[in-house]
């Protein structure tokens, strides 16, 4: 990864670009006999994954945060139980893996990594997307998470605290993002359609609002 964003998917592309090895290099193969046989097709295939990473998954993370933010009791408990919090919701079981809730604030910007694999928190934010799997992002996010959020476009004032984050296969965590400005009064609803799924896992923030709701 570098500072720029042709840098940071050209990193993304050498990663792909790795011979596979291990469980990786037998889904693929699997799937590669499945095509072959017309067992399923690539396309459809594509189109699940994509629904798992960007819509499915995340939408889900996104009530949580939208909770959190109309519900001060709930953002209480998520804070201090994410994971008891999070079984409200019936997306994981109360006694599923361990989930740590990190609230973004002015002082304070929280991300997410995993340094050892791609560990990542799918009951709530679906499949980890190609860059959070990538050597370059979790090599680089552990030791200059300030020049990761600018790759991003994410330029942090020095006078804002970055916290890193490492999941493991025991402990998950989800950002809490910032409520946008000029949302008093909005529904949970309308609120969770700004939470985005990178503002989840810290490298983005939630979608500024274009009008009312």
């Amino acid at each position: 990864m570098s500072d720029h964003h042709h840098d940071h998917d050209h990193d993304h592309e050498n990663a792909h670009d790795r011979p596979l090895s291990g469980p990786a290099l037998r889904v693929k193969a699997l799937e590669s006999l499945l095509v072959e046989k017309g067992l399923i097709d690539p396309k459809t295939l594509d189109e699940i994954v994509d629904t798992y990473e960007h819509r499915v998954g995340p939408r889900n993370g996104a009530r949580v945060v939208a909770r959190a933010w109309v519900d001060a009791a709930f953002r209480e408990r998520l804070l201090a139980d994410a994971t008891a919090a999070v079984a409200e919701f019936g997306f994981i079981e109360p006694h599923a893996e361990d989930m740590v809730a990190v609230e973004n604030t002015p002082a304070v910007r929280n991300l997410v990594v995993c340094s050892l694999c791609s560990c990542y928190p799918w009951p709530v934010l679906g499949l980890p997307p190609a860059w959070y799997k990538s050597d370059a992002y979790r090599a680089r996010a552990v030791v200059d998470p300030r020049g990761v959020l600018k790759a991003f476009g994410e330029d942090i004032p020095e006078d804002v605290e970055v916290r890193v984050w490492d999941s493991t296969a025991e402990m998950r965590y989800l950002v809490v993002p910032e409520r946008p400005a000029a949302t008093e009064g909005w529904s949970e609803e309308a609120l969770a359609a700004l939470v985005t799924r990178d503002s989840m896992v810290g490298v983005g923030t939630a979608k500024r609002p274009e009008g009312g709701a």
